[in-house]
């Protein structure tokens, strides 16, 4: 009995800390949009179209292929997620960063295309998978979830070797995923998630527990491009990453994000959402110590986007 009294009494306290996280309310907190970034207005023109076009593009795909949103649908309800969440994500993806095809089974055809071809995950010679075997990647070893191990490479990366000379060999300036996982040219992502296979190997663990889809291996990059490419492997990798980033808000910043697909899409944008959320977190302890209200977490140009356009994408769905 009185096992049973403190089981009850773990979860009650479980469901209570759970329960104390702010809600951030839907809509915007930006009254205008911010500022879109020069990079995304140049590719945008360089390939003579508008943010608005490419908006209306992406929009028609989703409008005119059931399909797309069922498999959606399915994807959020597997990561306990709403379906907007998603859309969201390959809305802003398709507006700022690409054009979406104009029918999903081009995505297809990419997907099969990277098997044809040896792609490396390497810098200047160096595989990555023994890049990571370097003395400075030790404390990352004992670490088992593919998420925590490939967080902390990254924490390594930006410590030890970005923008420094060791050992006599100089490393770039350059985040961790464009200098060794981008075969064809830096910042370079795929398919109707416009994913890197950085994020892509992070969530490996999660999408194979959820979906039952098999782990991914860094040493097998061309399998890699194919999950990112194929829409029916990558959707549960774009609703696992939204999952990651509502997670860490609500449990390190204090925040529920879940009803703000607008936020969730800035994080989908932006990566890093634990970096993000402890240091929301530190911002908001300064706050409270200095009598002010505490800050609630900001969309950028990305999710203002998706935020303001949300009626006009829940009529799809």
């Amino acid at each position: 009995m009185k096992k049973r009294v403190l089981l009850f009494l773990g979860l009650a306290l479980a469901v209570a800390t759970a329960n104390a996280a702010t809600m951030v309310p839907p809509g915007n907190r930006n009254s205008v949009q911010p500022d879109i970034p020069g990079a995304s207005s140049r590719r945008t023109q360089a390939t003579n179209t508008t943010f608005q076009a490419k908006y209306r593009k992406v929009y028609a795909l989703l409008q005119k292929d059931a399909e797309l949103r069922g498999k959606i649908k399915k994807a959020a309800a597997a990561y306990g997620i709403d379906p907007m969440h998603i859309v969201g994500a390959i809305v802003g993806e398709h507006t700022y960063n690409v054009d979406a095809y104009d029918r999903l089974q081009t995505y297809y055809v990419k997907a099969m295309s990277y098997l044809s071809s040896k792609l490396t995950f390497a810098y200047d010679g160096e595989d990555v998978a023994d890049f990571v075997q370097r003395p400075e990647f030790k404390k990352c070893a004992g670490m088992d979830d593919s998420y925590d191990l490939w967080e902390c490479r990254e924490q390594v990366w930006n410590h030890s070797f970005r923008g420094k000379t060791v050992g006599g060999e100089s490393f770039p300036n350059d985040r961790f995923g464009a200098t060794f996982f981008q075969p064809y040219y830096a910042g370079q992502t795929f398919g109707l998630g416009q994913l890197n296979p950085l994020t892509a190997l992070q969530m490996s663990d999660l999408v194979h527990k959820v979906s039952g889809l098999p782990k991914l291996d860094v040493e097998d990059p061309n399998s890699v491009y194919k999950t990112i490419m194929d829409p029916d492997l990558t959707l549960p990798y774009v609703a696992a990453t939204i999952r990651k980033s509502i997670d860490a808000y609500k449990g390190i910043a204090g925040f529920d994000i879940s009803h703000n697909p607008g936020l969730t899409a800035t994080l989908y944008n932006v990566g890093n959402p634990e970096q993000r959320a402890y240091a929301l977190k530190e911002e908001n302890e300064k706050r409270r110590a200095a009598g002010e209200p505490e800050k609630l977490p900001e969309e950028n140009y990305y999710g203002w986007l998706i935020n303001d356009k949300l009626d006009e994408l829940k009529v799809l769905f």
